[in-house]
C-alpha cells in the first residue's frame, strides 16, 4: 500500500513541478535568453532528479515489499510453489503480495508482479469474478487460463491453470460446426414463363454463377437438387462473416435482370447448431419456408426455436397459376361438409378487410355448401363498423356472433376458419381458438415466427393483396352462384382498402377477383361510402398529418391524447403521409389505456413489416402495426427512432 501512497503523492508533485518550470522559462524568454537556458536547466535537472527517486522508491518498496511478503506469507508461499500452476498470494485490496515462479516466468515474463493489482492479469473488469464456483475465464498476452480464487483472512489466493490449447481446440470445434442450407430461385417458374428458352437458360446460369462464387468463398459445397434449387453446406464461420455482410448474395441476384423488367431474386433458409445434420437439415426446410412465405428474396437462418432475417426488400412476384387455389378450395370443401357448424373470424381491431373475407367465406359456407356458419366479432371494436351496419340492415344481423355466443356452439366436429391473420396473439377471440381442434388459416400476409401451426388447412399467399382477394377466388370454386351483391361489395371494400384503391400490391389476380366481384353486383359507388368518416376523425387525421416530422425519409406523428376513432384517423393519417414527397414510409402512433400503437406504411421502398417486427410486431412489406404495451408516446416514439436511424436509406431509391 505505501508503494500506491508514494506513487499517487509524488506523481502530481512532479507534474505541478514540471509544468510550473515550463511556464516560467516560456515567460522568460521573452526577457533574457539566459534566464531561460538556466531555468531549463534546472527544470532538467530537477527532473532527473525526481525520476531518479522514483526509481529507487519503487525499488526499495519492492524490495521491502518483497521481504515482507516472503517473512508473512512464507507458508502461503511455499504452498503455491507447490501447486504446479501459476498463483498469487493476494492482499485486502487484490494487490499482489506474493507470487510462484510459474506465474513470475509464464504471465510476467520473468518481471517481479508484486504490488501489482490482480485485475491487470484478468481480461474482464471485475476482479472478483474469480472467486465464483466455476472461476472465470481471462486472457493474457495471448494465451488463454481460467483464474481461481480462494478467499482468507489475510487477502486470498489466485491461481491460473492455462487452458490455451482447450479453449483453441473449442473454438475450432465450434466455427467448424456443420450449417446446412437450401437456396431457392424465387421466380424461376415466371422467368421460364417470360421469357424464350435460350433467355431462360443465361439467367438461370447468371443465378448459378452467383451461387457458386458464394459458396466458393466458404470450405462448404453446393449441389443443384430440382425446382431451381441447391443444397448447400458450410461452416459455422461462413455464417459469422456473411452476417456481418448482410447477405451481400441477395444483392448480387437482384442485379441479374429478367427481360430489362424483373429483377431475379433468390431465397435461402440456413439451419445451424443442430445436433445432428438431419435436424440442420430439417432447420435449413423450415427456414426457406418461413423466407418464402415472408415474400422471399431474403435469408432466414433457424437455431432451435429463434430465426434471424436478412434482406426480404423486394415486393415480391405474383403467382398466376391458380391451381393451387383450386386444391385449397376442394379440401376446404371436404372439411366444411364434414362439420356440423363453421365459425369464421379475422384479427382484433377488424377491418373492411377482415370483415368483407369473413363475410365473403360465410357466403360460400351457408349459401353454397349449406351448413350453418357464424362470423365471430367484436361490434365495439370494430374498424368496419359502416360495412357490418350495411349488412345487418339487409337482414342479416343473425351472422354475428360475440365470443359469449360462439363458445357455446363449439364442438369437436366444429370448424373455425380464421382469415387476414395467422398469428394466434392478433385473433378476434383467441378462446374460441383454443377450443377448436379442428382450424383452417386463410392469410396474406407476410409469415412471422409465432404462427398457427395446428391447422388443417393453411392457405398462405404473401402476394395476394388482400385476405378479400384470396377468399373472391377461393369463391368461385366452393359456389359462386351463393355470392349477394352486398357480399360481393364486402369483398371489394377488403381489396380495396389494402391496395389502398388498387395502387399497392395490385397484380393481375387482383384485377381478375375484382372484376368477378363487379360481374356479381359490386356497386363501386356503395363500396365508396363504406370508407366515408365523421368530420371529427377527418379532423383529427389532417392534424396528425399537419403535425408529423420528417427523420430519415420517414414521416412520424404521435396523438398525445385519447381521441374516438383514432384507429381510423391513424391508418388514414399514415396513408396520406406517403403522399409527401421524399417520404418512403409514415408511422403513427397513438394511445389506448397503456398501450402505445403504431400504425406503419410504406410504398414498398421500405419493408415495415421488418421494423414492426423489431418492436414486437408485424404485417406486410406496405402495411403493418405494432401494440407496445404499459410504454408511453415518449418511449416509443425514442425505439422507433432508434431503429428508423439504423436504416439505410438513400434518397434516389
Amino acid at each position: 500500500m505505501r508503494k500506491r501512497e508514494s506513487r499517487n503523492f509524488v506523481l502530481p508533485l512532479f507534474v505541478v513541478f514540471a509544468a510550473a518550470m515550463l511556464v516560467m522559462a516560456i515567460l522568460s524568454v521573452q526577457f533574457s535568453v539566459a534566464i531561460f537556458f538556466v531555468e531549463l536547466v534546472i527544470s532538467l535537472a530537477a527532473l532527473a532528479a525526481v525520476i531518479i527517486w522514483i526509481v529507487n522508491l519503487k525499488k526499495f518498496v519492492s524490495a521491502v515489499l518483497t521481504s515482507s511478503s516472503k517473512r508473512i506469507f512464507k507458508d502461503e508461499a511455499r504452498t503455491i510453489d507447490d501447486l504446479g500452476v501459476p498463483a498469487v498470494v493476494l492482499g485486502p485490496y487484490n494487490e499482489i503480495l506474493a507470487a510462484n515462479v510459474l506465474f513470475t516466468e509464464d504471465l510476467c515474463g520473468g518481471e517481479d508482479p508484486l504490488g501489482d493489482n490482480i485485475k491487470k492479469y484478468l481480461s474482464g473488469e471485475d476482479a472478483n469474478s474469480v472467486f465464483g464456483n466455476n472461476g472465470t475465464d481471462t486472457s493474457y498476452k495471448g494465451r488463454w487460463y481460467i483464474a481461481f480464487g480462494v478467499r482468507h483472512e489475510y487477502g486470498a489466493v489466485v491461481y491460473f491453470i492455462d487452458d490455451n490449447q482447450y479453449k483453441l481446440n473449442s473454438d475450432e470445434y465450434l466455427e467448424s460446426r456443420p450449417v446446412v442450407g437450401i437456396v431457392a430461385f424465387d421466380n424461376k417458374d415466371e422467368l421460364e414463363r417470360e421469357t424464350d428458352n435460350s433467355e431462360a437458360i443465361q439467367v438461370t446460369v447468371a443465378v448459378e454463377t452467383e451461387i457458386v462464387k458464394w459458396v466458393a468463398q466458404t470450405n462448404g459445397f453446393y449441389k443443384k437438387i430440382s425446382g431451381g434449387r441447391y443444397f448447400v453446406v458450410m461452416e459455422e464461420r461462413d455464417i459469422h462473416r456473411f452476417v456481418d455482410e448482410k447477405f451481400r448474395l441477395l444483392d448480387d441476384i437482384r442485379t441479374i435482370k429478367i427481360n430489362d423488367r424483373l429483377n431475379a431474386t433468390v431465397s435461402v433458409g440456413l439451419g445451424r447448431g443442430g445436433d445432428t445434420f438431419k435436424e440442420n437439415e430439417q432447420w435449413a426446410r423450415q427456414a426457406l419456408d418461413m423466407a418464402l412465405g415472408r415474400g422471399g428474396d431474403q435469408v432466414a437462418i433457424k437455431k432451435g426455436d429463434s430465426y434471424q432475417f436478412f434482406g426480404g426488400m423486394s415486393k415480391g412476384i405474383e403467382k398466376r397459376d391458380k391451381v393451387r387455389t383450386r386444391v385449397i378450395a376442394s379440401t376446404l370443401t371436404t372439411h366444411i361438409n364434414n362439420s356440423s357448424n363453421v365459425i369464421i373470424m379475422g384479427h382484433r381491431f377488424s377491418d373492411l378487410d377482415s370483415v368483407g373475407s369473413c363475410i365473403g367465406m360465410w357466403s360460400a359456407v351457408v349459401k353454397g355448401l349449406h351448413k350453418n356458419g357464424y362470423i365471430l366479432l367484436n361490434r365495439q371494436q370494430t374498424l368496419a363498423k359502416p360495412l357490418v351496419s350495411s349488412v345487418e340492415k339487409a337482414g342479416l344481423e343473425g351472422i354475428f356472433r360475440t365470443e359469449d355466443e360462439a363458445l357455446p356452439l363449439i364442438d369437436d366436429h366444429t370448424l373455425l376458419i380464421i382469415v387476414d391473420t395467422h398469428n394466434p396473439n392478433f385473433l378476434e377471440s383467441k378462446a374460441v381458438y383454443e377450443k377448436c381442434s379442428r382450424v383452417v388459416v386463410i392469410d396474406h400476409h407476410r409469415m412471422m415466427v409465432n404462427h398457427i401451426d395446428k391447422a388443417l388447412v393453411f392457405y398462405h399467399e404473401p402476394y395476394a393483396s388482400s385476405a378479400s382477394e384470396m377468399t373472391a377466388e377461393l369463391i368461385q370454386y366452393l359456389g359462386h352462384e351463393s355470392l349477394s351483391r352486398l357480399e360481393s361489395e364486402a369483398l371489394l371494400a377488403g381489396i380495396m382498402l389494402d391496395t389502398k384503391n388498387f395502387v399497392l400490391r395490385t397484380g393481375v389476380r387482383t384485377f381478375e377477383a375484382a372484376a368477378y366481384l363487379k360481374s356479381k353486383g359490386a356497386d363501386t359507388v356503395e363500396v365508396k361510402r363504406l370508407f366515408s368518416n365523421s368530420i371529427d376523425t377527418y379532423k383529427v387525421k389532417y392534424k396528425l398529418v399537419s403535425e408529423a416530422e420528417i427523420f430519415n425519409f420517414c414521416a412520424i406523428a404521435s396523438a398525445e391524447e385519447d381521441i374516438p376513432d383514432i384507429r381510423i384517423a391513424s391508418a388514414q393519417a399514415a396513408d396520406e403521409l406517403l403522399g409527401i414527397e421524399n417520404v418512403k414510409a409514415s408511422f403513427v402512433m397513438y394511445k389506448t389505456g397503456k398501450t402505445t400503437n403504431i400504425s406503419a406504411r410504406s410504398l414498398g421502398d421500405l419493408n415495415v413489416q421488418v421494423i414492426m417486427e423489431q418492436l414486437g410486431g408485424g404485417g406486410h412489406q406496405t402495411m403493418a402495426a405494432c401494440q407496445l404495451e404499459n410504454t408511453g408516446i415518449a418511449e416509443a416514439r425514442e425505439k422507433l427512432v432508434s431503429i428508423i436511424s439504423e436504416l439505410d436509406v438513400n434518397k434516389d431509391d
